[in-house]
């Protein structure tokens, strides 16, 4: 049986999740509620649809952008999203990650690890909205780092 993500959206071209235009998957479920979230919809684990690896990839290729994992936090899915970020790196693609926890709190978590030798960029931390600063490019508080794996 193919592996299947919980998935809220998929915004084809956008520019505000990464450099150029990209394939942006918003995947459901987020235990870190940060105050002041702009994607409060996506908390709920169950939200969205399931939708199968290989769906997700026949959108990037018809797309043929780079990808950003996103959502709520791709992380709560870290186990099922391995295969699709193998199958994303056969493509050429660069994968940017948006989470919440930290990069120190993800090498403490063997499904995490497993994702970084596939992703590119990884923007960390919870959103703090006392650290709210909208001169920031591709993150929403001063306390996310842009990572570069």
């Amino acid at each position: 049986m193919e592996t299947t993500l919980r998935v809220i959206d998929i915004v084809e071209g956008t520019s505000v999740d990464g450099p150029g235009l990209r394939t942006s998957i918003y995947l459901a479920g987020c235990e870190h509620r940060c105050p002041g979230c702009h994607n409060p919809h996506t908390w709920p684990h169950d939200a969205g649809k399931d939708m199968t690896v290989s769906e997700l990839i026949s959108i990037i290729e018809y797309n043929d952008f780079n990808v950003t994992l996103t959502g709520g936090d791709p992380i709560y899915q870290a186990e099922r999203l391995l295969p699709l970020v193998k199958a994303i790196r056969q493509l050429g693609k660069s994968i940017w990650l948006y989470t919440g926890f930290t990069y120190e709190q993800l090498l403490e978590m063997p499904s995490a690890c497993a994702l970084l030798p596939y992703l590119d960029t990884i923007v960390d931390g919870p959103f703090i909205m006392e650290q709210r600063d909208t001169t920031l490019q591709f993150r929403g508080s001063r306390n996310q780092r842009l990572i570069k794996i």
